[in-house]
């Protein structure tokens, strides 16, 4: 159950972030335009692309030295501090919204969805490489248990963001609320480093 929970705060820490894939399942939550299938495709996406980065590791890992696991070790440890320090300099940008609803027909809006979460370099660095890279010394159990809390951190982080949106659109503006949330992401992601930290010392 620990790794599950780990899986669960891991993933939401990586996704909790607004970016063009959130700001437009946020605009279609607005727009009240085929939310369901926005949110789904991006949680199931998000599922497809943990396991793809858990098994990866899990298959090559007979490959791995000890040198080359340094290297990933090493690796995911600037990938953390590189993390920890966009989230401590972040500047705030002015968000704006879309509202136009012309155009929207389901195909425009499913090909957009899957353009926003594929076409994003980071969705591959943060499932594929950083999850896959951080499970790969589980035992195979705690991997799934991993994946699968990483998968529900997705997938209510999605619906909540498309149907709670007029709601949470009032306060994505607010600089306090977000100093908060990266306080928050910042000390988790700490621990994290420390334990990657520790795994190259040992």
């Amino acid at each position: 159950m620990n790794f599950l929970i780990l899986g669960f705060f891991t993933g939401m820490s990586l996704i909790l972030a607004i970016g063009a894939q959130n700001i437009f399942v946020i605009e279609q939550g607005l727009k009240k335009q085929f939310i369901f299938s926005v949110c789904l495709i991006c949680a199931f996406s998000d599922f497809l692309l943990i396991f793809l980065g858990i098994f990866l590791f899990h298959y090559f890992s007979s490959f791995f030295t000890p040198s080359i696991e340094l290297i990933l070790n090493i690796l995911l440890l600037i990938f953390l501090i590189h993390f920890i320090w966009g989230k401590i300099n972040i500047k705030k940008n002015k968000i704006k919204f879309n509202l136009d609803t012309k155009n929207s027909s389901f195909f425009k809006i499913v090909f957009r969805t899957i353009g926003f979460t594929y076409l994003n370099p980071h969705v591959y660095s943060d499932t594929v490489f950083f999850l896959g890279n951080f499970s790969k010394d589980f035992l195979i159990q705690q991997k799934y248990l991993f994946g699968f809390g990483a998968s529900v951190s997705s997938i209510i982080f999605f619906f909540t963001l498309g149907y709670l949106s007029k709601y949470l659109s009032k306060y994505l503006k607010s600089e306090k609320i977000w100093k908060v949330i990266n306080l928050v992401i910042i000390l988790f992601m700490f621990f994290l480093a420390l334990h990657v930290i520790a795994n190259i010392l040992k």
